[in-house]
C-alpha cells in the first residue's frame, strides 16, 4: 500500500530510510534497520576513513540487504571515504554539509544512488540538475544541524519544484507522520530521532532515557550565532551554551566550546555536559523497540489512519 518510486530506486520494501546520526549511526543499527525492510545508513560523520571501512565491512556480515553511508561533505576525511564508499561499492550514499555534485558521476558509474539532504528550494532544483538520484528534504524539527524553514512547508514547496523522489525528514516518528509525509508529495521519509531509541541502537543508554522522559518543548535550537544552528534537547550545557551568545563570545569560543559534545552524550553517556541531538518528536517517544517493531509500528498504523481518512470521505 505504501509502495512507491523509492521502494524500487533502491530496492527496498517500506519507503522508510534511517537518518545518519554521527557517534549513533553504526553498523548494528543501518543493519537492523534493513533487515526490517527500511534502508539503514552508516554515519560516516568525521571518523577516518578506516573506521567507516570496519563500519561497512560489519554491516555487510549482519544484513544482504541494501545499506547506505551518510557523509558529511566537510569533514576532513571525506575524499578517502568517498574512496571507501566506491571500493565497498555501497547502494546508496547520503550527503550532508556540502555539495556532492563532483563525486555523482563517479558514484553513477557503479550504480550507487547518491541522495544529498537539503534545506531549501533552489537547492533542490540544483541537485536535480547535477544528476542526484532522490533528495532528503529536512525540516527544523529534525534533529542536529537544522535550517529555519520547517518541514510542513517545505516538502510541498519542493515535490512541484523537481521530478526526482523526495523523502521528507523532520519531525516524523510515526505512522501519521509517514501518511503526512505521502500526503505532502514525498515518496519517502527519513527517521532519526526514533530510532535512537531502538533496541540495536548503540547509543549510551542515558542517552535514550533522556529521549524517553523529554517533553514537548525540551528539542532547543542552539547556536544560532555561529550561522550552524543545532537542535538538542535542553540541559547544562544548552544553558551555558545560550549564556555565551547573549554574552557575545566569538563564533571561534563558541564552535570550540560545542567541539565534541555529541560523542559526549551518545557515547559517554553525560547527558548534561553533552549534546544530546534529538528532534522535536522526542516527546512522542515512549519506549524501546527492536527496529522491526518500529517500523512495522508505523506501516501498521499510517494504514490504520489512511483507513480513518476513507471513512470520513464517506461520511461525506
Amino acid at each position: 500500500m505504501f509502495h512507491t518510486r523509492l521502494c524500487d530506486l533502491l530496492n527496498i520494501e517500506y519507503p522508510i530510510i534511517q537518518g545518519g546520526m554521527a557517534w549513533v549511526a553504526t553498523a548494528e543499527l543501518a543493519a537492523a534497520v534493513s533487515e526490517a525492510g527500511g534502508l539503514g545508513i552508516i554515519a560516516a560523520g568525521n571518523a577516518p576513513a578506516e573506521v567507516v571501512e570496519e563500519e561497512i565491512k560489519r554491516a555487510k556480515k549482519m544484513t544482504s540487504k541494501p545499506f547506505g553511508v551518510n557523509v558529511m561533505l566537510l569533514s576532513p576525511y571525506v575524499e578517502d571515504v568517498i574512496e571507501v564508499i566506491y571500493r565497498e561499492r555501497i547502494s546508496v550514499i547520503t550527503t550532508g554539509a556540502g555539495n556532492p555534485g563532483k563525486y555523482i558521476k563517479k558514484f553513477k558509474e557503479i550504480g550507487t544512488k547518491v541522495i544529498p539532504v537539503i534545506p531549501s528550494v533552489a537547492l533542490a532544483k540544483r541537485m536535480e540538475k547535477l544528476g542526484a538520484d532522490a533528495i532528503i528534504v529536512e525540516g527544523t524539527e529534525a534533529g542536529g544541524h537544522v535550517g529555519e524553514l520547517t518541514t510542513m512547508v517545505l516538502v510541498p514547496q519542493i515535490t512541484s519544484a523537481v521530478g526526482i523522489p523526495v523523502i521528507a525528514a523532520g519531525g516524523i516518528a510515526d505512522g501519521r507522520g509517514l501518511l503526512a509525509a505521502l500526503s505532502l508529495g514525498a515518496e519517502g521519509v527519513q527517521i532519526g530521532t526514533r530510532f535512537i531509541c531502538s533496541v540495536e541502537c548503540r547509543a549510551h543508554d542515558k542517552y535514550k532515557e533522556m529521549l524517553l522522559k523529554a517533553k514537548d518543548r525540551d528539542a532547543v535550537v542552539t547556536a544560532r550565532a555561529t550561522g550552524h544552528p543545532v537542535r538538542v534537547l535542553k540541559n547544562k550545557l544548552t544553558k551555558e551554551f545560550t549564556r555565551l551568545e547573549k554574552e557575545g563570545a566569538s563564533i571561534e569560543e563558541l564552535e570550540a566550546f560545542g567541539t565534541g559534545k555529541l560523542k559526549v552524550a551518545a557515547v559517554e553517556g553525560d547527558v548534561e555536559e553533552g549534546s544530546v541531538m534529538a528532534g522535536q518528536i522526542s516527546a512522542m517517544i515512549n519506549d524501546i523497540k527492536p527496529c522491526k517493531e518500529i517500523i512495522e509500528g508505523i506501516i501498521h498504523d499510517a494504514n490504520k489512519q489512511l483507513k480513518l481518512l476513507r471513512q470520513y470521505s464517506k461520511e461525506e
